[in-house]
């Protein structure tokens, strides 16, 4: 195994085409081909399966990609270390439920670490898909909460999957509304407050359990639901509908707006917040500066 090999490798599943990944590396398709071949070979593995369609990362492939990134990120931060230069673009991914703090944290990363060529992902995605997304290797790290209702599930998927969670905070439950919400003046607010209200929350696809639910009290009967993909749809509607997502109560308005704002909930329950790793791989130099970022901005 070579640095070259792997960076063709990761150029080929980028492009998911030999001959435009050949194209973008100026080799000649032949070499490239044989190169990657080499590679399955010396490891017995069959990283791409080739049909008429084009390429296709295999379930093992995709392990050895991430460990291909984080083996390249290593070598260009000893390369920037040691000579002041630094060759191809840094890669970072993270992939969260729907914090604010996260993107906080990923903003400062970037800041800090992106320099000249990057490339870096953030992931607001379902809670599954963390979980898939950081065991093979294809986010470095990934955010979610654990509570009294779905810790035995989520942690038994954590174990299942080689995965670890390191805990940044607790929270009490919070609701988010709009400022101009009929519920705006009260201090806190309780279940019985909200019923008249369309609930929010996020999708959660095929695995719409409500373990894997990303708003605790998902089982609460509830007679106006609204269900989304995205934070800039939630809060779109939060306002227009005068609904309400309960959540963890941490937002920031530079990055969200004056319009959402956080009220307590009056509920025996907590939100305990933290970041998930692959138990057997020692974080990446950018996923220990992220944590970093993580604490800083986290506040329960």
């Amino acid at each position: 195994m070579t640095l070259k090999q792997l960076r063709y490798l990761i150029t080929v599943a980028e492009t998911g085409n030999m001959t435009e990944a050949a194209r973008k590396l100026f080799i000649a398709q032949p070499s490239l081909t044989s190169a990657i071949r080499e590679l399955e070979n010396e490891y017995g593995i069959t990283i791409f399966e080739r049909s008429n369609k084009g390429i296709e990362v295999t379930p093992e492939g995709e392990e050895f990609l991430g460990y291909a990134r984080q083996v390249l990120e290593q070598a260009d931060l000893i390369e920037e270390r040691y000579t002041g230069s630094t060759k191809g673009k840094l890669h970072f991914c993270v992939s969260s439920q729907h914090y604010s703090f996260v993107v906080e944290a990923f903003v400062e990363l970037l800041k800090e670490f992106g320099g000249d060529k990057y490339e870096f992902h953030v992931r607001e995605t379902q809670t599954y898909d963390i979980i898939d997304d950081v065991s093979h290797l294809r986010s470095e790290i990934g955010i979610l909460y654990l509570n009294g209702f779905n810790e035995t599930v989520i942690r038994k998927a954590l174990r299942d999957n080689g995965l670890v969670f390191e805990t940044l905070f607790r929270a009490k439950p919070h609701v988010f509304i709009g400022k101009d919400s009929p519920l705006a003046s009260k201090r806190s607010l309780t279940l019985k407050d909200l019923k008249p209200y369309p609930r929010l929350s996020y999708e959660q696809g095929s695995h719409n359990s409500f373990y894997f639910s990303e708003e605790i009290l998902s089982t609460v009967d509830c007679d106006k639901e609204l269900i989304v993909r995205d934070r800039a749809t939630l809060f779109n509607l939060l306002i227009g509908m005068n609904g309400y997502t309960i959540c963890s109560g941490v937002i920031n308005e530079e990055l969200n707006g004056p319009n959402i704002i956080a009220k307590p909930l009056k509920v025996d329950d907590y939100m305990e917040i933290g970041y998930i790793l692959p138990s057997s791989i020692r974080p990446s130099h950018l996923t220990q500066e992220y944590i970093k970022a993580l604490r800083k901005f986290a506040r329960g």
